[in-house]
């Protein structure tokens, strides 16, 4: 996908560089320790366990205890006959910053300016407590450093520099050595991971993977254009996940259920994982024949007044449509579900990422519909959830502190009224989240949300796409 948070100039400011693990929230200033009493826990660890009517006690931003002693001063939490599952993590997000439309000069302030905030409730509103944003740039550092700050309530969040080939804005690389160059500065400049996008050449795209993983960064992206009639070619050593299932579906001949099992294959060898993103696709295959179901979208008044003008006004999946068009984008998104269950009978791990940012994918509603996306491609409830905090905290490297509910463990998680065993759908119904200790109850994230959108309609007006572009 592309990245869609489009402006001709990035304003650049300076930040230091941080540490994905060192996080604290401006409401985690609880003196008192936090219990949760006769909650069910799912734990979600590997076998899952269920641990019913349990007590589980939070401090200092950790799990001291579960049915342990209980502190005498306490915060208490009635669970009874709620679920308690790990905080979500949506393993692909783009974020918009700040950009100027014009060219400005240093000191001059951007046009247009993102509250790093509202980038954030929908995410924490919604349980997502763990986002990795597959497009950074220097001023998502500064988005991170708020949240470590405590002046910001955002989830934790891990950074992806994109490189990709041919010319223009961005971090790009046509030879192996500009590759590798580029890994290394992206390394110095505190990213985690690289993002391997459409335009790289054959060694190019090799000399990334091999320089990355001796920088000790994880790969994942797109397959390279280039890949597109031998696409088993770009399934080498170290190229660690996958974006999207659409990245099989561009190499498709027949559609079928075999041909779904040979890229799963292909992927099980090489032991390449797969975020399918389903809901992207089901987005935008339903942008290209009508726009009727973004306009009655519930969730899009949390989203940017511009990225709505933008989606409503000027959405290129509608306006580039044709009846051929339509017939593909619905043929593609039909086999991507194939795809997900090839990729579950070859055992292909399958990690719940979004593309939050893409006209319609809302940021951490998005999560939740994606989870209902991959129940209905064949996943069972369990594994749907795995896909959003085990597996996503393992690839990550930081299941030693997130993605299941054990002691001495970060505090991220989600306090349900229903159980999401037994019906996907219940991730929705959200009594209160705990994020790095911090306990937000529905009135408090339902206010954020009000609060949300009561601000973007405000200023609607100000931000219409066509105008702001055209100056």
């Amino acid at each position: 996908m592309k990245n869609y948070f489009l402006g001709k100039h990035l304003v650049f400011v300076y930040i230091l560089i941080i540490g994905l693990n060192c996080y604290s929230q401006k409401s985690n200033q609880q003196s008192l320790p936090i219990v949760i009493k006769n909650v069910n826990i799912i734990t979600m660890t590997s076998p899952n366990k269920i641990i019913e009517n349990a007590n589980l006690v939070v401090e200092n931003g950790r799990i001291k205890s579960i049915n342990g002693d209980l502190p005498k001063k306490a915060k208490i939490i009635n669970g009874k006959k709620k679920w308690l599952i790990p905080g979500l993590i949506d393993i692909h997000v783009h974020l918009p910053t700040d950009f100027s439309l014009n060219p400005k000069i240093t000191t001059q302030k951007p046009d247009i300016i993102f509250d790093v905030q509202d980038l954030m409730t929908p995410f924490i509103a919604n349980g997502v407590t763990t986002i990795l944003n597959l497009n950074a740039n220097i001023q998502s550092f500064y988005q991170r450093k708020q949240i470590e700050n405590g002046k910001i309530t955002g989830p934790r969040m891990a950074l992806a520099a994109l490189i990709d080939g041919g010319n223009g804005s961005g971090k790009k690389a046509n030879t192996p050595e500009e590759g590798k160059q580029t890994v290394r500065i992206a390394k110095d400049d505190g990213y985690e991971f690289i993002k391997l996008y459409s335009g790289l050449n054959i060694e190019t795209y090799k000399a990334i993977i091999d320089e990355a993983n001796k920088q000790g960064m994880k790969t994942v992206g797109h397959i390279p254009n280039v890949f597109q009639n031998e696409i088993e070619k770009a399934f080498i050593p170290h190229f660690n996940l996958v974006a999207h299932a659409e990245e099989f579906s561009k190499s498709a001949k027949k559609f079928d259920y075999q041909e779904a099992l040979n890229f799963a294959k292909i992927a099980k060898e090489n032991n390449t994982w797969v975020s399918p993103t389903l809901t992207a696709m089901d987005w935008i295959a339903n942008q290209t024949s009508s726009l009727t179901r973004l306009k009655a979208s519930k969730t899009i008044q949390f989203t940017h007044p511009l990225l709505q003008s933008k989606w409503l006004n000027a959405n290129s999946y509608n306006k580039k449509s044709s009846p051929e068009r339509i017939a593909y984008f619905n043929q593609l998104a039909a086999f991507q579900i194939l795809l997900v269950k090839a990729f579950k009978e070859l055992n292909v791990p399958i990690l719940a990422g979004t593309d939050a940012g893409v006209s319609g994918v809302v940021s951490g509603f998005s999560l939740h519909d994606e989870l209902e996306l991959l129940v209905h491609a064949g996943l069972s409830p369990e594994e749907a959830l795995s896909s959003a905090t085990r597996l996503n905290a393992i690839w990550l490297g930081m299941d030693n502190k997130i993605g299941t509910i054990e002691e001495n463990k970060l505090a991220d998680f989600v306090l349900l009224d229903e159980n999401p065993m037994v019906k996907i759908e219940n991730t929705r119904k959200i009594n209160g989240i705990i994020i790095n200790g911090a306990w937000f109850d529905k009135n408090s994230l339902d206010k954020m949300l009000l609060d949300l959108s009561t601000k973007n309609t405000k200023s609607r007006d100000e931000f219409d796409w066509n105008t702001l572009m055209n100056k």
